[in-house]
């Protein structure tokens, strides 16, 4: 299977979350988009400290209606920081049959320098990077960190990156959506509607159990 991989701390997931991995599934050809909440983040805290449960739940209450998408908790199966070429290690020890594609967003590419081990990544996985229209500018090869351009090729006819591993970077343009997690967090703290920011499943999850609502 080709499966793709979108990490977060989804707190909470939002409609945003929900349309780059809908765009992705589309442009790669995905049997399925797998979310995987991170349980300890390595570049920052889970805001407000929201109980890893609660955000599975609310990852696996958006995604309910649609049969391409699956949610996992592999990350609190785990102990220490949710470093994400460790948890490609065991999906592809767990699945070795799958083709994975781990999405990101460019401001997070633009930093893969600082990610834990990050050069295994391109050994491991295909990288789908997901960009505003235009925002690409340049050369893809100039995005990469110096020390690695030498590992990679330019592939015109996919406008991509191709490893010498043989896995790729392709680069997606996306629908710019303008929602973060930390307007939505800020707007129930104030108890204002979040209506149409996130699914209504999501909505009501938060109202369920008064999530970010100040003490």
């Amino acid at each position: 299977m080709r499966v793709g991989i979108l990490g977060g701390t989804f707190n909470p997931i939002h409609v945003a979350h929900l349309r780059i991995a809908e765009e992705v599934r589309e442009a790669c050809a995905l049997d399925q988009v797998l979310f995987i909440p991170a349980a300890a983040p390595p570049h920052k805290k889970v805001s407000g400290q929201t109980a890893f449960d609660h955000r599975l739940a609310m990852v696996e209450a958006a995604i309910e209606d649609n049969p391409w998408f699956a949610a996992s908790d592999l990350e609190s199966r785990r102990s220490g920081k949710s470093y994400s070429v460790h948890t490609l290690d065991i999906l592809r020890a767990e699945y070795p049959d799958n083709e994975y594609f781990f999405i990101m967003g460019m401001d997070s590419f633009r930093e893969i320098s600082s990610w834990r081990e990050y050069g295994r990544l391109f050994e491991l996985c295909h990288i789908v990077v997901t960009a505003r229209p235009g925002s690409q500018g340049g050369s893809p090869l100039d995005l990469l960190p110096v020390a690695d351009r030498n590992e990679f090729c330019y592939d015109g006819a996919f406008r991509g990156l191709v490893h010498r591993s043989g896995f790729t970077i392709v680069f997606v343009e996306e629908t710019f959506l303008d929602i973060s997690s930390t307007r939505i967090r800020d707007l129930c703290r104030d108890q204002r509607s979040v209506r149409y920011l996130v699914p209504p499943a999501v909505e009501q999850y938060i109202s369920h159990f008064a999530l970010y609502r100040a003490s």
